[in-house]
C-alpha cells in the first residue's frame, strides 16, 4: 500500500499491480472496444459472416459437379474443411483493414499517447478477431451441416479439427495487424487481396495438389494452409487429397508447426511496428 499526503490527511491508494496485470487489462479494454465497434456497425460483421456462406454455395453447387477428388469421394465432403480453412485464412485481411482504419482515424495515435502496455493494441485486436472467427466458424459449420456435410470422425477429433482451424486464424491475426500498421491507408490495404487470394487458392483447400502441374502442386503442398486443410480432413473423416509427399503425410504435425512459426515471426513484428510508429 502507498500513502498519498494530502491536506486532509493521508489517503491510501489501491494496491499496485505488476506489468503483466496491466498488459492484460489494457488488452481487454482494446478487445472490448473492437467488439463494441462490431455491435455499433453490424453491416461489417454481417459481410464477414455472410461471405463464407455464399462461398460454400458457390463452390459446392456451381463448381462442385466439375471437381474431382483423388481416390474418389464426394466433393462437398472434401470441400467443407477447405472452406473452413479458407475462411480462417482470408480473415486476416479483415484484421488488416480494421487496423489501418483505426490508424487513419487517429485511434492508434490516441492509444500510443496513453500509458498503456505496448502489446495491448496487437493482443487486444487479436483476441477480438479470434472471437469473431469463432462465430464465423460456427455459422459456417451450421451451413455445412444444412447442405449435408458430416464429420465422420469422433467428437474429440472434430473438436481437435476446429482447434487447428482457430490456431491457424490466431497465427494469421498477427500478419494482419502487422500489415495494417505497415500500409499507409485503406486503399492500399484493399490491394493486399491481390496477394492473399492466390496464396489461398494455391493450396489443397479447394483442389488436390496432385491435380495441379508438378511445380505448382509442390508449392501448394508446402503451403501452410494445405497442412491445416489436410489435417482437418483427416480429423473430420472426410476425403483427403493425399499426394505422398512428406509434408502431406505429416499434415497434423505441420498444422501445429506452421502456425507457431508464423506467430513467432509476426507477433514481435506487429508489436515492434506499433512501438516505432511516427518515430
Amino acid at each position: 500500500m502507498t500513502v498519498l499526503e494530502l491536506d486532509e490527511g493521508p489517503v491510501h491508494a489501491g494496491p499496485r499491480h505488476g506489468r503483466a496485470y496491466w498488459a492484460l487489462a489494457d488488452s481487454w479494454n482494446v478487445t472490448r472496444r473492437s467488439l463494441t465497434h462490431y455491435q455499433r456497425q453490424p453491416a461489417s460483421i454481417i459481410w464477414q459472416l455472410g461471405f463464407p456462406i455464399l462461398s460454400v454455395l458457390l463452390y459446392g453447387y456451381v463448381f462442385g459437379s466439375a471437381m474431382k477428388v483423388p481416390g474418389g469421394g464426394d466433393y462437398r465432403e472434401f470441400l467443407m474443411p477447405g472452406m473452413f480453412v479458407t475462411t480462417m485464412t482470408m480473415g486476416f485481411m479483415n484484421t488488416a483493414m480494421a487496423v489501418v482504419t483505426d490508424s487513419g482515424e487517429g485511434v492508434i495515435d490516441r492509444f500510443r499517447s496513453m500509458p498503456m502496455a505496448p502489446s495491448a493494441v496487437a493482443s487486444g485486436r487479436g483476441v477480438a478477431d479470434l472471437v469473431v472467427a469463432s462465430a464465423e466458424l460456427a455459422i459456417l459449420a451450421a451451413t455445412a451441416l444444412a447442405i449435408g456435410w458430416r464429420a465422420g470422425g469422433s467428437p474429440m477429433e472434430a473438436v481437435g479439427a476446429f482447434g487447428l482451424l482457430l490456431l491457424l486464424r490466431f497465427s494469421l491475426i498477427w500478419v494482419g495487424v502487422w500489415l495494417g500498421l505497415l500500409v499507409p491507408n485503406a486503399e492500399a490495404a484493399g490491394g493486399l487481396y491481390a496477394v492473399a487470394f492466390p496464396v489461398t487458392m494455391i493450396s489443397s483447400a479447394l483442389v488436390a495438389p496432385s491435380l495441379m502441374p508438378g511445380w505448382l502442386g509442390t508449392v501448394a503442398a508446402w503451403n501452410p494452409i494445405s497442412s491445416t486443410a489436410t489435417a482437418t480432413r483427416e480429423l473430420f473423416g472426410n476425403p483427403v487429397a493425399g499426394g505422398g509427399t512428406w509434408v502431406e503425410e505429416h499434415a497434423l504435425l505441420m498444422a501445429l508447426v506452421w502456425p507457431l512459426v508464423i506467430t513467432l515471426v509476426f507477433l514481435p513484428l506487429a508489436v515492434r511496428r506499433f512501438q516505432r510508429l511516427n518515430r
